[in-house]
């Protein structure tokens, strides 16, 4: 009888895809398939001819663009030198999750499904589009697709003599189990971020640890959004950027939250554990040090602060020994409960740490082993870089509003990157944020003759003063810039800067500040305005336009 394995491969930005690709993951357990879950990128591609059975699930990002974790399989899949046939030993299904309200609905899942199509793969079902706009989310598609895919496989690999299906009322096996060490044992030197010297160009799985050099508020006091100009000093890093490109930060969690989740799921953060993982073969987090502390596991990986995820509430509820929270719980873990669960949890932003308060008999309840699978990892952020290596060597800038906005719930919300870079004082010492660079999607004219248009609203200028700061220090001098904010004495950010680089026939500046007068006026305004130079810069100058928000 054929090997009964299943290969689950994702590209998620955001962490809805992996959280997909985890339940069918978790549904193939339960029908006995040997099942792995790896990101496209963790794979070995060519060792795709050799696997009978894959399900991808991929989301589209931006304008029709893969995942960042899957674009090294993208681009080797799109080869022109691949054989047609390559593939046609594969049985494939792909599940798109997408946006109906952008252009390229679903489009990586689209190009996906027909690319493997064309190398010879035999598509189990069609290619499955997820929408967020829907009234239930990617679940109206997800829920019926996957149990027409189960049919299918199946078919294929039916059970061997003698298994069931394992009920979902039994609990799955926790991906790790945590092995707490003795309290005497030895420790050995602080595993606290300490900057390091880099072996490897800093990236996600080797961040460097930049010390914070400023920390500067630049709108007035009185304004109601705090916006920093940050700078970080990167020396050693091994570091290059050019204008356009995006600095990508490792936010942690604050203190407080960290206390709170210790003492409602009645953990010693101080306690040293290494995880060892239930199934052979899978492979430890990458970003954990071993032996690790829950304090550490709770500061630096565990997003207590995200929205939770439908998958969330299906694995509390069987830690659940409270009936009226078991059953509420489960609700929210079907798909009639979905709407609910959408304003419980969506539409007031309510965090997994505030969930968890809600239902005390099943917090106090869950083994420290499930807490990797409970949540997920906290996820980088990232910011377009505002300063450029000519006029600042060895520095990176980043211009960044504190996100803080209510919502029903009494507390307000608070992004968690943002909170905690303004919360860093570089004068009370040192201080050190983990960071790495990723190639943006802006670039800027090679030629030093090509004028450029930049149009940057608020902290959308960003981008824009990392290239004017480039351009400048090479002598170009086609910058024209469209800035807008509410009040020129309150968000004109960058104003000192603009002013003497127009002095200096550097820049042409128009600003639109919305409040300053009865009627509101936007970049949009003055761009009409100034119509006759926009198009003389367009049509005899080859001007290239750029928009950030």
């Amino acid at each position: 009888m054929a090997e009964r394995k299943l290969l689950i491969l994702f590209g998620s930005q955001t962490g809805t895809a992996q959280d997909t690709a985890e339940r069918i993951g978790r549904e193939a357990v339960r029908r006995h398939l040997r099942c792995r879950v790896e990101a496209l990128d963790s794979c070995d591609v060519a060792n795709l001819i050799h696997e009978p059975l894959v399900v991808f699930v991929c989301a589209t990002t931006g304008q029709g663009d893969p995942p960042d974790n899957m674009k090294m399989f993208w681009r080797f899949l799109f080869r022109k030198n691949l054989p047609p046939g390559s593939l046609c030993q594969l049985d494939y299904a792909v599940l798109g999750l997408g946006d109906s309200s952008y252009p390229k609905f679903n489009f990586v899942a689209k190009k996906l499904h027909k690319r493997v199509l064309q190398l010879g793969g035999n598509p189990l079902l069609p290619v499955a589009l997820g929408d967020d706009q829907h009234d239930l989310g990617p679940d109206a598609v997800v829920d019926p697709w996957l149990l027409a895919l189960w049919d299918k496989i199946l078919a294929l690999y039916p059970l061997p003599p003698g298994l069931e299906i394992i009920s979902p009322d039994i609990r799955l096996p926790p991906k790790y189990t945590l092995h707490y060490l003795p309290e005497d044992s030895p420790h050995p030197e602080s595993d606290l971020l300490q900057p390091t010297a880099p072996r490897a160009v800093p990236s996600e799985l080797c961040p460097f640890s930049a010390r914070v050099v400023s920390n500067q508020r630049v709108t007035a006091q009185s304004h109601f959004q705090d916006v920093r100009l940050m700078e970080f000093d990167i020396t050693g890093s091994g570091i290059t950027f050019s204008a356009g490109d995006v600095v990508m930060i490792q936010p942690r969690n604050c203190p407080e939250d960290v206390q709170q989740f210790c003492q409602l799921l009645r953990l010693d953060p101080d306690r040293r554990f290494v995880l060892k993982p239930t199934e052979p073969g899978t492979s430890l987090p990458p970003l954990l040090p071993q032996p690790c502390t829950i304090q550490h596991l709770v500061t630096h990986y565990l997003d207590i602060s995200c929205v939770p995820r439908r998958s969330f509430f299906e694995l509390l509820s069987y830690f659940s020994t409270n009936e009226l929270e078991r059953e509420k719980l489960q609700e929210f873990s079907s798909a009639q409960g979905q709407e609910e669960l959408y304003s419980y949890c969506n539409r007031p932003r309510r965090t997994t740490l505030e969930a968890l308060w809600d239902f005390p008999h099943t917090t106090c309840a869950i083994p420290a082993d499930y807490l990797l699978d409970l949540i997920p990892r906290i996820r980088p952020r990232a910011f377009s870089i505002a300063s450029s290596m000519l006029a600042h060597p060895d520095r990176i800038q980043i211009l960044m509003a504190v996100v803080q906005y209510k919502t029903r719930l009494s507390k307000p919300r608070r992004g968690l990157c943002s909170t905690w870079l303004a919360s860093l004082n570089p004068e009370q010492g040192d201080v050190w944020v983990p960071l790495w660079v990723k190639k943006g999607g802006m670039k800027f004219p090679a030629d030093p003759a090509t004028p450029v248009i930049m149009i940057g609203p608020g902290t959308g200028v960003a981008p824009f003063r990392a290239a004017i700061q480039e351009r400048v220090a090479q002598g170009r001098r086609g910058n024209c810039l469209f800035f807008g904010c509410r009040q020129k004495s309150k968000d004109f950010y960058c104003q000192a800067e603009w002013e003497e680089l127009v002095t200096k026939g550097f820049l042409t500046l128009f600003t639109a500040f919305s409040r300053d007068q009865e009627e509101k006026v936007y970049v949009q305004h003055r761009i009409q305005e100034n119509r006759r130079l926009v198009w003389e810069l367009l049509s005899s100058g080859n001007a290239h336009v750029y928009l950030a928000g």
